[in-house]
């Protein structure tokens, strides 16, 4: 073996030693297996179906009779069907809002399907949804409300051990529950006072009866509210945040924070982009003509997913018990936008290098198609990545990754595109997660420079895709 092979052979293992030394020094917070896995869900649907359905209002009284629920065609198979055609991979059903009428048949009230003209008392939404969801290979997740207008206990201690009854039913019954979303609202009961929440409590039941299950609240215990309902997560969003001292709802820390998470943050609870396809957030017939333009929904990816959030996507069911054709047609747009626009990725067809103080070293991790590899440096603020395009091309869209599962790291990092000999534009992002979409204007490259030029400890990222998307798309 020459000289320059056993040099650069030295400095190759070098490299590898510092980066397993650097990877057993990662600092915590890490997300948990249930965590990776929500996060790879990306997109999918909140279904808002309950009285107000009928009553086309928003939060219901709690007083309204049983039997104005009663949907004419009830087919959660058909919500099972256009969410798998429109790439979802779950649906959140509101099991109990704030009026307190139970989709299933609870013990615990009596206001509740079992008291409904439906199916003449003897309907179970959750068990046709929970059933239809394991059909068509969705994850299911149910919404309940610890606010309860109708309850006679709702304001007493009594209530708390309610609620957690009611959260025995819904995990025993209906389960396996991927995602459990606690909504922190807390108004007056029928006896005009609020309710004390056990959040304590209701985590203690949660972990035990389903520990696979991640919670969502304002505060998590797993996850967190983006701060908005627009579905729009922070250019800056990391997802760790600090909750000690903080409860959901009125507790919660303050909306731009819940937002961006918290940079030394304590606590691994990522953000949730909760948004509408239309107006409001149950089906009201006059909202047919204001649903979201598939292009509108693309945008709402783009600054969801797209900045390391999910997006949930409500699309709530008309008083037929199905989802309205012009839902379903946005939804069936929205896909095909996906599919069109990231079908061809043309990272796959570079060469990735890695130079480090003044070392070229080949690596095609970032470039592989496979986020199981990942590539750092013992030293971020020396090193950059360098993807080589095997001929000039016109690209719009990067999507970077970073391996989460190892910390999130990334604080700043700059893009440089290059043509030739020549810079073209320069990018810089701060936070990348997850997933970080990038758009800008078409540029015709050659090459693409990426560095790390701040970071918490030792970052990881995993991929790194370039695409041409519609120039119509690009984020403006």
């Amino acid at each position: 073996m020459d000289n320059h092979r056993i040099k650069t052979t030295f400095s190759l293992l070098l490299l590898l030693a510092v980066q397993t030394a650097v990877f057993a020094q990662q600092p915590k917070p890490k997300p948990t297996p249930q965590q990776i896995r929500w996060h790879n869900s990306e997109f999918y649907l909140f279904t808002h179906f309950g009285p107000n359905t009928f009553t086309d209002k928003e939060w219901g009284e709690g007083t309204e009779a049983e039997d104005l629920f009663n949907p004419t065609n009830f087919d959660c198979r058909q919500w099972c069907r256009i969410a798998k055609a429109a790439g979802a991979t779950g649906i959140i059903v509101t099991a109990k809002h704030h009026d307190g009428f139970c989709l299933w048949p609870s013990k615990y009230s009596k206001h509740t399907v079992r008291e409904s003209k439906w199916k003449n008392g003897k309907g179970d939404v959750l068990k046709e949804v929970s059933k239809a969801c394991k059909e068509y290979g969705l994850k299911f997740g149910v919404y309940i409300s610890p606010w309860d207008r109708n309850h006679p206990d709702y304001g007493t201690e009594k209530y708390n051990t309610v609620f957690v009854n009611m959260m025995k039913e819904i995990f025993t019954n209906y389960g396996p529950i991927t995602e459990l979303w606690w909504d922190g609202a807390n108004g007056e009961g029928p006896n005009g006072k609020k309710q004390v929440y056990n959040w304590k409590l209701f985590k203690e039941t949660v972990r035990k009866l389903s520990p696979n299950t991640v919670v969502f609240s304002d505060v998590g215990p797993d996850i967190r509210w983006v701060g908005n309902e627009n579905g729009i997560a922070g250019k800056t969003n990391w997802n760790t945040l600090n909750i000690d001292g903080f409860t959901p709802g009125a507790g919660a820390p303050p909306t731009d924070t819940l937002n961006s998470g918290n940079e030394n943050g304590k606590y691994w609870i990522p953000a949730e982009c909760d948004v509408s396809i239309r107006p409001g957030w149950f089906y009201h017939e006059q909202e047919d003509g204001k649903v979201k333009s598939p292009e509108q929904l693309f945008e709402l990816y783009l600054k969801s997913v797209g900045r390391g959030a999910t997006l949930l996507l409500n699309v709530p069911p008309d008083r037929r018990g199905m989802l309205h054709s012009n839902d379903s047609a946005a939804l069936m747009g929205f896909k095909k936008l996906r599919d069109e626009n990231f079908k061809t990725n043309l990272s796959l067809k570079a060469r990735g290098e890695q130079h480090y103080k003044g070392i070229i070293y080949p690596n095609n991790k970032l470039v592989d198609g496979n986020v199981a590899t990942a590539e750092t440096f013992p030293d971020y603020h020396q090193g950059v990545f360098w993807i080589k395009m095997k001929q000039e091309e016109k690209i719009n869209c990067i999507v970077l990754q970073e391996a989460i599962e190892k910390g999130q790291q990334i604080k700043k990092l700059k893009i440089s595109l290059v043509n030739g000999a020549d810079p073209v534009e320069e990018i810089n992002i701060t936070t990348v997660g997850r997933k970080r979409i990038v758009t800008f204007p078409s540029k015709y490259v050659s090459a693409i420079r990426i560095e790390i030029e701040d970071a918490k400890a030792a970052p990881y990222l995993s991929e790194v895709g370039v695409y041409l998307i519609d120039e119509n798309l690009v984020e403006k």
